[in-house]
C-alpha cells in the first residue's frame, strides 16, 4: 500500500508537467521559452534553500551541479531546441523514449539485469504517445532529432544518478530538490538572458502562469518527483513520464477544443496500459540469486558517512 501511495504522489509531478504547454500558449508572453524554464527553476531553488537551510557539503556540492544541469539546466534547453526544429509530435514521442534510456542505465550504472518487461512495455509506451500525437504530416529535422534524442538522453542520465547517489543523511526530498533546481537555473540564467532576454510585458495572467510553473511545477512537482526515485524502481519512475503526454494532449480537448479520434484513443490506451504495467516488477523464475532489482531500488541516502546535515 506504500509503494501505491509513493507512485501516485510521484505520479502528480508529470501530471502538473503535463500542463506546461497550455500554460505556455495560454499565459505567458510568446517566444520565450527559455525564461519560462529559468523562472521556472531559479526562483522555485532559493525559496527551497530559504526553508530548508541547508546547502551542499563535501561531494555533494559538484553532485548537485550534474545533476542539475542534466535533470534541469541541460534538459529544457534540449527540450526546446526540439519543439522548436520538429512538430510537437515528433518531439513528444522522442521525449517518451526516456523509460528505454532508463533501462539501459540502470544496467550500466545500477548493476541491474537488462529487463525485458520494462523494454518491451516502453515499446508500447512510445507506440501509444506516437498514436495520439503523430501525423501524417510531420516532416523530420536533423538538429530536431538530436536535441530531442540527447534531452531523453539528459533526464534518463540524470534521473539513473539521482537514485544512485541518493540523498545525504538528514537531507529531505526538498532540500536535493532545491540543489538542483538552483544548479539548473544558474545554468540557465546566462543561457536565457543571452538568447532572449527579458520579455518586455509581464502582465497578470503571465504573473500567474510563471508561478504556477515555478512554484507547483518546479518546487513542488520536483519534489515529489525526487522523493519518488528514492523509494521505488527508478524505471518505474522514468515510465511515470509518459504520463505528460497524455494530460497535454488531454487539456487539449478538454480546453483548447481539440479532437481524438479512434487512432488517438488507441494510442492513449496503449500509453495507460505502459504506465501501469511498468510499475509491475515480475517475479523472476529460476536463477541462482536474488534479482538486484529490488536491492539496487532501495537506498534513498548517500553511503557517505561524513556527510551530516541537520534539518
Amino acid at each position: 500500500m506504500n509503494s501505491v501511495y509513493t507512485t501516485l504522489l510521484t505520479a502528480l509531478a508529470p501530471m502538473v508537467w503535463g500542463t506546461t504547454y497550455f500554460v505556455t500558449t495560454e499565459f505567458l508572453p510568446p517566444d520565450h521559452p527559455l525564461f519560462a524554464s529559468l523562472v521556472r527553476s531559479l526562483p522555485a531553488g532559493l525559496i527551497a534553500l530559504a526553508i530548508t537551510r541547508t546547502l551542499p557539503r563535501g561531494m555533494w556540492w559538484w553532485k548537485s551541479v550534474v545533476l542539475g544541469v542534466l535533470n534541469i539546466g541541460a534538459f529544457f534547453p534540449l527540450l526546446f531546441i526540439a519543439a522548436y526544429h520538429l512538430p510537437g509530435g515528433i518531439a513528444a514521442t522522442l521525449g517518451a523514449a526516456q523509460p528505454l534510456v532508463v533501462a539501459v542505465f540502470v544496467v550500466v550504472l545500477l548493476g541491474e539485469r537488462l529487463s525485458a518487461w520494462r523494454l518491451i512495455w516502453g515499446l508500447v509506451g512510445i507506440a501509444g504517445i506516437a498514436l495520439i500525437v503523430l501525423r501524417s504530416t510531420a516532416t523530420l529535422d536533423t538538429l530536431g532529432i538530436a536535441a530531442g534524442l540527447a534531452g531523453a538522453v539528459s533526464m534518463g542520465l540524470g534521473v539513473t544518478l539521482t537514485k544512485r547517489w541518493g540523498r545525504p543523511p538528514g537531507v529531505s526530498a526538498l532540500t536535493l530538490a532545491g540543489w538542483q533546481l538552483t544548479a539548473g537555473g544558474l545554468f540557465l540564467l546566462p543561457i536565457s538572458l543571452l538568447v532572449e532576454g527579458i520579455p518586455q510585458t509581464i502582465d497578470s495572467p503571465a504573473v500567474l502562469g510563471y508561478t504556477w510553473l515555478g512554484i507547483i511545477g518546479g518546487l513542488l512537482a520536483y519534489t515529489l518527483w525526487f522523493r519518488g526515485i528514492g523509494r521505488i524502481p527508478v524505471t518505474s519512475v522514468a515510465v511515470l513520464g509518459l504520463i505528460s503526454p497524455l494530460v497535454a494532449a488531454a487539456l487539449g480537448v478538454i480546453l483548447l477544443g481539440e479532437n481524438l479520434g479512434p487512432v488517438q484513443l488507441v494510442g492513449f490506451s496503449f500509453a495507460l496500459a505502459a504506465i501501469v504495467a511498468g510499475q509491475i516488477t515480475p517475479r523472476r523464475t529460476g536463477g541462482s540469486g536474488p534479482a538486484r532489482n529490488s536491492a539496487a531500488s532501495t537506498p534513498t541516502h548517500s553511503p557517505d558517512p561524513r556527510y551530516a546535515a541537520a534539518e
